[in-house]
């Protein structure tokens, strides 16, 4: 059976003329392990990006840096209203003992 087909003005082509661009052997990734390696390399690289991007960076991710403990947290917000003037100095020190903080140390050394 010779098989034809009708394009849209009407001409008959033959099928069988055109063959797949490979060949005719088999198509190249009908063997599984070329397609699963085409699957992996990429994600292989991916996570190799995402590595060397993690790793070699100057900050950390969010997800990766630790929480701030709330007392740094306290001493910062207080050192950041004293620097611009929101509060006078006694009661900058009044505050910073109740946080058994001595001033000029800085809000992330533990005491």
């Amino acid at each position: 059976m010779d098989t034809a087909l009708i394009d849209a003005a009407g001409t008959v082509t033959a099928a069988a003329a055109h063959g797949p661009p490979w060949g005719a052997g088999p198509p190249p990734f009908a063997h599984p392990l070329i397609g699963v390696a085409m699957f992996l390399v990429p994600l292989v690289l991916i996570a190799l990006g995402f590595f060397i991007a993690t790793r070699f960076a100057k900050r950390r991710p969010p997800w990766a840096t630790p929480p701030e403990a709330p007392e740094d947290g306290a001493k910062r917000v207080l050192a950041e209203r004293f620097a611009r003037g929101d509060i006078g100095v006694d009661e900058f020190m009044e505050r910073a003992s109740v946080l058994n903080w001595t001033p000029g140390k800085s809000p992330g050394a533990r005491t």
